[in-house]
């Protein structure tokens, strides 16, 4: 394969860059990299708005990023913008301003999203991360607005959570109370363990940690300075509280000065450390990975994946799919019962390939409602759509952005009451406009699938599904008596064939267990 050249923009809280590589099928080189510090994140965080200087300098320095790309003639791009911009009150009058005066389109990145290609960033080395995860093992993302916190249990992703941790953010948090104090550092900690205490013992306390990975633009001098590493790009965590704490008491200045940091960055990185150090204090980590990537890294392997030019060796679907059976089991969701949905939804929407019109993309957010259609019934079995599609909006599921969260969301809500139409929906704002058909198709199947799922003691053995003339015939082998479930499932078939234009023709076998 012909090797191609390809530039990611991050738009970050406190800096942007760019980076340019080459992809081929021996993976992502990178070729050249410039960065250009402007805390875009110290007005939005303040104000809510990105000032008129900086929209200016921004807009200046992405037109010299245009010129590098057009130096390697670069044709293929992403740009994409994270919370700084993502949480100003004006952000599409941000992005218009860059289109009209730079000629760039910019992504804004749902904190899922990029949280997500920063996780890929990492799995670039493959062989380490898996190695890595397969314990007990902590993913610290720290940005400029929050920190994301990810929990792996034997290779699996369990939980993920944000928290208002950002180093930036902490800065602009203390930065009236610095002059009063000589102990900037202890105003620090007691932040963030306020902002801990809660996620610790609703997330950590059955969980044993031995190992961090940590994502942070400034953390790499750290490690630079301890040296001594067990690996490449790794400590142990008692090497790394050893150092923090013999340097925290120091002012920023004095801090940046013993690390050979720019004094400009000093005051974002002791937030960074302090973090990085209460967390191995209270989980007893004894190994750090601070891997040096970035999300410009996690753009291009997300790029090159979507265009076919490389594959991973690491399953991410599973990663997503993982997260959301956690949510569920939160919530008591029965486990059985959304495998049988999950089971007969798949059947119907891959024997339909031809007709539905819907991608791999869709598939995953069906198999996602299958995962969280129950959760909502831990809260009221009176309401459990309404419940369900609450729970779902609110809990992030890392690698789903809010758009697609908001489709699974209203395809589980409306798989237990009657279906809103378009009107209702986009007027209501629960649902942008391009989303509805693929709520009405996701909600057909499951809806009609959700009729053979009722009892978490009936398993199927088997489930098929063919078109044949103008009728979808589903044929189900089962050791059970299905009479019950056969019935609801001609009940629900109405909307289906509104949908689609088949007719669902329901055929049972009784096999042996």
């Amino acid at each position: 394969m012909a090797q191609r050249l390809f530039a990611a923009i991050d738009l970050g809280s406190f800096e942007i860059a760019i980076k340019i590589f080459e992809i081929s099928a021996k993976g992502v080189k990178e070729i050249d990299f410039a960065r250009h510090r402007i805390e875009l994140g110290t007005d939005t965080y303040k104000t809510g708005k990105i000032s008129y200087e900086r929209m200016e300098e921004l807009c200046h320095v992405l037109q010299g990023f245009k010129q590098i790309m057009e130096t390697y003639q670069v044709t293929d791009y992403s740009a994409v913008a994270t919370s700084a911009i993502r949480e100003t009150e004006n952000t599409r009058i941000v992005l218009d301003q860059i289109r009209l005066r730079t000629g760039l389109v910019v992504k804004v990145a749902s904190n899922a999203e990029q949280r997500f290609l920063n996780y890929k960033s990492v799995a670039l080395d493959t062989e380490r991360f898996n190695r890595v995860i397969s314990e007990g093992t902590a993913f610290l993302d720290i940005g400029g607005g929050s920190t994301q916190i990810s929990i792996f249990v034997d290779s699996k992703l369990v939980i993920t959570q944000n928290l208002s941790l950002g180093a930036l953010r902490i800065r602009e948090q203390l930065a009236a109370l610095q002059p009063r104090t000589i102990h900037y550092e202890q105003l620090v900690e007691e932040l963030i363990d306020n902002e801990m205490h809660i996620f610790k013992k609703q997330y950590l306390k059955d969980v044993e940690i031995k190992n961090i990975i940590v994502v942070d633009d400034y953390i790499s001098y750290i490690l630079n300075k301890i040296g001594g590493g067990i690996d490449l790009n790794m400590v142990t965590g008692d090497q790394f509280v050893e150092f923090v704490n013999r340097v925290k008491s120091e002012s920023p200045e004095q801090f940046a000065k013993e690390l050979g940091l720019p004094p400009e960055n000093s005051t974002l990185l002791l937030p960074s450390a302090l973090l990085i150090k209460h967390f191995v204090e209270s989980t007893g980590a004894q190994l750090l990975w601070m891997p040096g990537t970035s999300l410009a890294d996690g753009i291009a392997f997300d790029y090159a994946q979507e265009k076919g030019l490389m594959k991973s060796g690491h399953d991410f679907e599973a990663d997503i799919f993982s997260s959301a059976r956690t949510i569920s089991k939160r919530y008591r969701g029965s486990r059985s019962r959304g495998d049988t949905l999950m089971q007969v939804s798949l059947a119907i929407f891959d024997s339909m390939k031809k007709l539905h019109g819907m991608g791999a993309r869709d598939r995953v957010l069906l198999q996602l409602a299958c995962i969280l259609r129950d959760c909502g019934k831990f809260i009221s079995t009176k309401a459990p759509g309404e419940c369900a599609q609450n729970i779902i909006l609110n809990t992030e599921i890392i690698g789903i952005s809010q758009k697609e969260r908001a489709i699974v969301a209203q395809a589980v809500k409306n798989s237990y009451q009657k279906f809103l139409y378009y009107d209702e929906l986009v007027n209501a704002g629960e649902i942008e406009g391009d989303g509805y058909l693929v709520v009405a198709k996701l909600t057909a199947v499951m809806l009609l699938a959700s009729g053979l799922a009722q009892s978490k003691k009936k398993p199927l053995d088997r489930v098929k599904a063919l078109i044949k003339d103008s009728d979808l015939i589903v044929t189900v082998e089962s050791a059970y008596d299905l009479t019950l479930e056969k019935s609801l499932f001609e009940d629900r078939s109405g909307f289906f064939e509104e949908v689609f234009g088949l007719r669902p023709v329901i055929r049972g076998k009784k096999c042996q267990r």
